[in-house]
């Protein structure tokens, strides 16, 4: 058992005890971060005339040779090891003999994995951020096509009043591009460096923790050494985020599941993108949409698994923290996997445009409209509202839609009504006159599209 400690100790861990204490089965995943945190130490050390330049070169080399072994799979991270960091050095000290014990000089485990951990999840934060561009950039194209394309919009699963296909994606353009400047706002309050903390009160060594930062690209160290150590506050946050992810793509999957069924029928969701039944073999479900929507649930719990971990725990650093790991990973996997595929998914999706926009005719969601015509020739609202409300019953009677009630109908409950109504109720106009930013209509509609068009680009 490869272990960096053990002098005090007078025989043998337990083999159960060592295989429950170890994490080299999940922070194997680290080993880039930690050979590249290790290689900034040593050039500090070197700096500040610790290390050798010679010792610091021969270190270095050591250090690049297990990562291009690694990375070419010549070198296997094996269960022998207690975690990544006895990984990397004690096959350093096999590579470049006793030399390699100078590595550690002036570091903890305790700031070493801390490192490591803020170095992964930087990483991840930034191809987070490129998959949800990736679909913030198809949500854009499909809303350019179809700032014409009208559907009723809801309000309690109800159809309410008109809206177009463009508008209501554009609403879930803003929910990623808040998801966005969540993870901006996380990277930009994380991004401070805990090494040089040692376990819990820093070092005797004279370290220049200003220089290995910025070797690390982070703004600066972490001004405490028993928090830089301890702080889980950024994973928090980055589950948090992802979580608010996963939300949003379970909303838009829940309505393109709806969408997808015979009583929609606005979308048909893309073979690869769908599966059969076993037995009916008329069916064509949408798994993708109902996996990503099951997800969600998954990424939730690591959330509440790791505040319910950290809840409790005094300063600084315990080992209850290893559990840090193996939930995040597995919720940063889920939550990119699932933006991926449902980005996949709206790509390659089609939307009938006809059903949708006969839909929003026999949904009545002109009624307002028909009231305001009525408010604009004088009749106080809640009368207006009430003799819709009357129009509406009649043609549910009739089994048609307003634009299609004749004129003498209209008038035999309220003579107000002129012929102009027809043009006053028509889908187009609905959602036309609807100008004010926000709104459905097509000029606002394009000025939305044009900040959002600025707003990648500049990303």
């Amino acid at each position: 058992m490869a272990q960096l400690w053990g002098g005090r100790f007078t025989k043998e861990t337990d083999q159960l005890v060592y295989q429950f204490n170890a994490s080299i089965s999940f922070d194997q995943k680290l080993y880039r971060q930690d050979i590249r945190g290790s290689m900034a130490h040593v050039r500090m050390l070197a700096k500040q005339k610790i290390l050798t330049e010679e010792e610091r070169d021969r270190i270095l080399e050591g250090l690049e040779g297990i990562l291009r072994d690694v990375e070419s799979g010549e070198l296997l991270i094996t269960q022998e090891y207690e975690d990544i960091h006895s990984f990397v050095e004690a096959n350093l000290i096999d590579r470049i003999g006793d030399v390699g014990k100078k590595l550690h000089t002036g570091r903890s485990r305790n700031d070493q994995v801390a490192l490591d951990m803020r170095l992964y999840i930087r990483d991840e934060v930034q191809e987070t951020d490129a998959l949800l561009k990736k679909l913030l950039e198809v949500l854009l194209r499909i809303m350019k096509e179809h700032t014409e394309t009208i559907m009723p919009g809801f309000t309690h699963l109800q159809k309410a009043q008109p809206i177009t296909l463009a508008h209501h994606m554009g609403a879930y353009f803003e929910m990623f591009r808040r998801d966005q400047m969540r993870l901006l706002d996380l990277r930009e309050r994380m991004n401070y460096c805990p090494l040089g903390a040692g376990a819990l009160a820093g070092t005797t060594y004279p370290l220049d923790r200003e220089y290995t930062a910025e070797l690390l690209g982070f703004y600066g160290p972490m001004l405490n050494s028993m928090d830089a150590v301890s702080d889980r506050d950024y994973l928090i946050e980055y589950l948090s985020a992802m979580s608010t992810v996963m939300m949003h793509l379970s909303r838009f999957c829940e309505e393109m599941i709806l969408w997808n069924s015979n009583e929609y029928r606005f979308v048909e969701i893309d073979d690869a993108y769908s599966t059969g039944s076993s037995i009916m073999p008329q069916k064509k479900n949408p798994d993708i949409a109902e996996l990503v929507r099951g997800k969600t649930g998954r990424v939730y719990g690591a959330l509440m698994s790791l505040l319910t971990t950290l809840k409790g725990i005094p300063l600084a650093y315990n080992k209850d923290m290893q559990e840090d790991k193996e939930l995040v990973f597995d919720a940063i996997d889920t939550t990119k996997g699932c933006i991926a595929l449902f980005t996949g998914m709206l790509h390659t999706i089609h939307f009938c445009k006809e059903r949708m926009k006969d839909s929003a005719r026999h949904g009545f969601t002109n009624a307002t409209d028909a009231a305001d015509y009525l408010v604009n020739h004088g009749v106080p609202f809640r009368d207006a509202h009430g003799i819709v409300g009357r129009l509406v019953l009649l043609c549910i009677e009739k089994g048609i839609a307003l634009d299609d009630l004749p004129l003498e109908e209209y008038q035999k409950i309220s003579p107000v009504f002129g012929q102009d109504v027809y043009e006053a109720i028509s889908m187009e106009t609905c959602v036309n006159k609807r100008l004010t930013i926000g709104g459905p209509g097509k000029e606002a509609m394009e000025q939305v599209i044009g900040i959002y068009e600025k707003y990648l680009n500049e990303m």
